[in-house]
């Protein structure tokens, strides 16, 4: 099997594990699609937690930071999050797969924080602004109920290795709300010209980075990306922490959109964001995304 690339390259190769894991995939959201939504979004969240989450190996990653940062929290806590963070992950991938019906419970998310008279002033002015959120909840219901106000929020993506899954995952992304570019450099071009043009961009700030500065964030030491910063310096951006809250229901948000963080240096600025991010998941630990290997190499 085989993928066409771009302009008429070598095409690229596609494996039969990808491509098996793509099928699987489509299979389970077409069955999930037979049910109704609550039921189905239910459903696939407790496949995430007690099926896929295990056979994945995401309960010992979760295990690992959890004890690098909460070394005292109760094992029966730890077992829950093992569940409940598979679970949500879950949650947002068949959320995000089931476009207009998402949309539709999404778009009347409750508003809360002190940011949104300030993103509608700039909104009105056409005042570029970058807008930060965390592998928290399901990030795009702030992104649709922002749209359903006028905000054209351009987001981006890092391309998975599946190629298969990703065209279609990306397909899924784009539509609840567009532009979406790839994080590459004709992406990442295409998305600071649409912040230069008076638009809005998303950006996820908890990413372990490479060559990212270290900072603290949970109390350790993570290499940061100072980007979003340094993006809202350069073009003058509001710089907005923006985050969509999973309610107990399962299926409804919570949108929080914070007043924006005050302009300085990109370093302040930065840890302003851990700040926000770290006050948001303590206060709901089960929305975070604890598979990451955020305190990795610092």
């Amino acid at each position: 099997m085989s993928q066409q690339s771009h302009k008429g390259a070598e095409p690229l190769k596609l494996s039969w594990k990808h491509w098996l894991e793509d099928r699987l995939t489509a299979g389970l959201m077409a069955l999930g699609r037979l049910l109704p939504y609550p039921a189905r979004i239910a459903t696939l969240g407790w496949l995430g937690a007690y099926v896929i989450g295990p056979y994945a190996g995401l309960p010992q990653r979760i295990r690992e930071n959890l004890a690098h940062v909460f070394p005292d929290l109760p094992q029966a806590e730890v077992r829950r999050l093992c569940r409940a963070v598979p679970g949500n992950m879950a949650r947002a991938i068949a959320e995000t797969f089931s476009g207009p019906e998402f949309m539709a419970r999404a778009k009347s998310s409750p508003i809360e924080g002190d940011g949104l008279p300030a993103l509608e002033s700039a909104r009105d002015a056409g005042r570029p602004v970058v807008l930060v959120t965390a592998h928290f909840g399901n990030y795009d219901a702030a992104r649709v109920v922002l749209r359903e106000k006028g905000c054209i929020i351009a987001g981006i993506y890092m391309p998975m290795r599946n190629t298969a899954f990703n065209a279609r995952y990306v397909a899924a992304m784009a539509s609840i709300a567009k532009p979406v570019f790839p994080r590459d450099r004709a992406g990442l071009a295409g998305l600071i010209k649409h912040l230069r043009q008076g638009g809005m961009i998303g950006l996820v700030a908890d990413h372990y980075m490479d060559h990212g500065e270290v900072m603290d964030f949970m109390g350790k030491p993570a290499r940061t990306a100072l980007s979003a910063a340094e993006i809202a310096l350069k073009h003058d951006a509001l710089l907005v922490p923006v985050y969509a809250i999973r309610q107990p229901d399962g299926i409804s948000f919570r949108v929080r959109i914070e007043a924006p963080i005050p302009h300085s240096d990109p370093q302040t600025m930065t840890r302003a964001l851990n700040a926000s991010v770290e006050d948001l998941v303590r206060g709901h630990m089960d929305q975070w995304m604890w598979t990451h290997r955020r305190w990795k190499n610092a």
